[in-house]
């Protein structure tokens, strides 16, 4: 029996607790567990009360939705660096209400890693994080949720496109490479530490 192609639509995030925590699962995701590790077992919570609010990185205002058949399957992030320096941390300090000691000391002990994903070269549009359902992979989300993107950065008027991908994940760097990013550097940059991730960019 022939498999019928699914559609695939994209539409911008609404300001939703019931999508912020479909949000904080994706995001999660793409960053491997991270940020269960900074914000504990109540992550998805937090995340999902911050997300309805504007003017920060975990903002639905920078998220779009991959749907099929009405169902969310994958979610991409992104912002211009000009927004990104306009972000304030108070709408998630405000959600983590008593996780936000956690959250506190785990920027500290996570400077390093912090000031490198913060700093985003003049110009770029970066991709906070790209995610899709497990049972969807391989059916071109990714490259269709990138392209989205890219077009959104070129109507920003941004001049290149940047993301962080771990060095684990040989898969999606595999995507980005195919779809014409280059790695642009890794941290740490170092011949004797394992790299952790890599920054890779497209120039548009």
């Amino acid at each position: 029996m022939e498999r019928k192609e699914k559609t695939i639509l994209l539409r911008p995030a609404k300001p939703e607790f019931e999508e912020g925590l479909q949000f904080a699962h994706y995001l999660d995701q793409a960053a491997e567990g991270f940020f269960r590790i900074m914000l504990g077992r109540e992550s998805e919570s937090i995340i999902a009360t911050a997300y309805i609010d504007g003017g920060h990185s975990l903002s639905y205002e920078h998220v779009i939705f991959a749907e099929v058949d009405t169902k969310i399957v994958g979610m991409s992030s992104s912002f211009t660096e000009k927004q990104q320096r306009m972000f304030s941390e108070e709408p998630l300090q405000s959600a983590a209400k008593r996780n936000v000691i956690r959250l506190k000391l785990m920027r500290i002990l996570f400077a390093p890693i912090w000031r490198i994903l913060e700093t985003i070269p003049e110009g770029d549009f970066y991709v906070q994080g790209i995610a899709i359902e497990a049972e969807f992979r391989g059916a071109g989300i990714g490259s269709i949720l990138m392209q989205e993107i890219e077009n959104r950065a070129r109507a920003s008027g941004s001049t290149r496109l940047s993301l962080d991908v771990s060095a684990k994940n040989d898969g999606a760097r595999r995507l980005y490479k195919r779809l014409g990013m280059v790695e642009s550097s890794k941290w740490p940059n170092s011949s004797f530490i394992p790299t952790v991730f890599i920054r890779m960019s497209k120039y548009l």
